[in-house]
């Protein structure tokens, strides 16, 4: 973990590192922590690599690297109000380490623990040092900002890992002009190594070494606004309409920087209703349309998914990146609490799809697919991600593109040019209404947000009002046939488990790695999927036989328990929530399932404090 002021450059250096752990072969889990300030408030990026697959973080921490005092004993005004701001120092692990700056004359007493290394490093010394050597002398305070890469560098002579690795990163980040910043960088790095190394000889207990060059498979270190992103441009988006909000911005960025190469536009609005009213706009055209935001926003867009869901508009797909909430809340933090309204963003009854991704590969299928399911089905699509996901580093394969179809639904072929015939809302067996393009040869339409008839004529007759109501709610029942069930849920473990964990999102990976530190306990994981049109038959008889069930969400109500409930009538024995703004780690998981079973309790509240 390294830690300091938001703006000091714990971004990059843990980024470095974390591509020079996955160059070395490792696999890599990395996610930051960030207060919602611009600069100066304490942030933190925890880093966590393994030989085998990690797809979370842990709470020990096996090496802290601080860039101030906050980082190891925290803010000394919270701490009179709240003791458990007391910094990171708590979290190290027995045998584990800290790199700190020696300029801080910390005395080794503060840190009230004889079971951890202390590693003072002079960070501005060894600056300067570094700089001395190519021909930079007495221009310390000048590149100051480089305090980050002497800490790393510390860290990674410590660790034993390999600095050429880091350096080939570090080079290749900063090209062209940056060069002499990569090798003023690069000598940074070498002088914190070489200090580490001799002034603390032997001290660390772990070692962390690169795989043998053979065993190096290739893989992507990637955010999830990179793979929602990428699952866009591959599902041939037109339009992206968003308004800049935390944390569903990056996306919208991310693909403004790759617009210039495809037909793609990618507009910033004056607000999310402007956002998805522009969407549905381009979706009638026949633009593959989606827009990006986070709750704040989505509170602003229902009447504009009531609207594409009543015109039967194809879209748009809202790509909701959920945050702490209400209102601000917590804007660059994590939570899973917006299911119950993305199920229900609108008065009335309308058809929408919902589906929510638990990592990488899913938010990269669902992104895609989500697309086809628009056409195909011709209502809205909310693709729930949270922040987590968006920002944290993932290890993958390189995605598969071979199997990827384009479908764009049912489209109005005219039988004779001359001849305007054409039922935008014509009743069918489906509730399906082919839909024409503009231009289409007699494909002339109206449709309006008030009940109309199949020509899209505005009518309030009791027997036109049953039958669109019933055409437009029938999709959801094709959508429920059709939807594979690898799109549903997916039960991991043995089927006769006496224990089953039920959750869904991101929190999908912290329990896949948790499952085997439950120890003596056969258990299965239920993670689920598709929220809406929900599988409700196929969930019920998973729940149904289950002996024990434990629902783990990090919200305060339970939501997705709420909707089993609903859909099912099963509830589950016993809850595990977390909402706190920061996301389950692994053994937190683990902690949770284990206390909430001891005491028999029907809920446990688990936090990072």
């Amino acid at each position: 973990m390294i830690g300091g002021p938001q703006g000091g450059g714990i971004n990059s250096s843990a980024e470095l590192y974390a591509k020079a752990l996955l160059r070395g072969g490792l696999s890599v889990f990395a996610n930051i922590e960030l207060h919602s300030n611009i600069m100066g408030k304490h942030s933190y990026y925890r880093v966590t690599a393994a030989p085998v697959p990690i797809r979370s973080h842990v709470d020990p921490v096996h090496m802290l690297v601080a860039l101030d005092e906050e980082t190891l004993f925290g803010d000394a005004g919270e701490r009179k109000h709240y003791p458990s701001h007391q910094g990171h120092v708590h979290r190290i692990a027995p045998g584990g380490g800290v790199v700190y700056d020696a300029d801080l004359k910390i005395p080794a007493e503060r840190f009230e623990r004889t079971d951890i290394h202390l590693h003072p490093v002079p960070y501005m010394e060894v600056l300067e040092q570094a700089l001395m050597g190519i021909g930079k002398g007495g221009q310390g305070r000048k590149y100051v900002v480089m305090r980050n890469i002497v800490a790393l560098g510390a860290s990674i002579g410590l660790i034993g890992y390999d600095e050429e690795l880091v350096i080939e990163v570090i080079r290749e980040s900063f090209k062209g002009r940056k060069a002499e910043a990569a090798e003023m960088n690069a000598a940074a790095l070498t002088a914190a190594a070489a200090y580490a190394r001799t002034h603390f000889p032997g001290r660390l207990e772990r070692q962390l070494r690169p795989l043998p060059v053979e065993q190096r498979a290739k893989r992507l270190l990637i955010k999830g606004v990179q793979a929602v992103g990428i699952a866009k441009i591959k599902a041939g988006l037109g339009l992206q309409t968003y308004y800049p909000i935390s944390p569903a911005t990056d996306e919208s960025v991310y693909l403004e920087s790759k617009a210039p190469n495809f037909q793609m536009t990618v507009v910033q609005c004056e607000d999310e209703i402007a956002s998805v009213n522009m969407a549905v706009g381009a979706a009638h055209m026949g633009v593959r349309a989606a827009t990006s935001t986070a709750g704040p926003g989505f509170s602003l867009m229902p009447e504009g998914l009531g609207f594409a869901s009543i015109t039967e508009a194809p879209g748009p797909v809202v790509f909701l990146w959920q945050r702490g909430g209400p209102s601000t809340g917590l804007p660059t933090r994590s939570e899973q609490a917006d299911l119950q309204f993305a199920l229900h963003p609108g008065h009335g009854d309308f058809p929408h799809i919902v589906i929510a991704s638990g990592d990488i590969d899913e938010a990269f299928a669902d992104s895609f697919e989500s697309f086809n399911w628009a056409d195909r089905y011709q209502v809205p699509v909310v693709v729930l991600l949270d922040k987590f996901l968006a920002s944290s580093l993932w290890t993958i394969p390189p995605i598969d593109m071979s199997k990827l179809v384009i479908d764009r639904g049912a489209f109005y072929q005219p039988t004779s040019p001359d001849t305007n015939g054409y039922r935008r809302h014509a009743l069918t067996a489906t509730g399906i209404s082919p839909r024409a393009l503009p231009g289409t040869p007699g494909g002339i339409f109206s449709t309006t947000s008030d009940e109309h008839d199949p020509q899209g004529h505005i009518t309030e007759g009791v027997e036109n009002r049953i039958a669109m109501m019933r055409k437009r709610m029938g999709k959801l029942d094709v959508i429920a046939r059709e939807i594979p069930e690898s799109f549903k849920y997916k039960l991991a473990g043995p089927k006769d488990a006496d224990l089953t964990l039920i959750s869904w999102g991101s929190t999908k990976g912290a329990i896949l790695d948790a499952l085997p530190a439950l120890d003596g306990r056969k258990v299965n994981f239920l993670h689920m999927r598709l929220m809406k049109p929900f599988p409700a038959a196929e969930i019920g008889k998973i729940l149904s036989a289950a002996k024990t069930t434990v629902l783990i969400e990090p919200n305060y109500t339970g939501q997705l328990g709420a909707l089993i409930r609903e859909q099912t009538g099963i509830q589950a024995d016993h809850r595990v929530l977390k909402y706190d703004g920061r996301p389950f780690s692994r053994n937190e998981v683990v902690e949770g399932v284990e206390a909430v079973l001891a005491k028999n309790a029907k809920e446990w509240m688990v936090s990072h404090a």
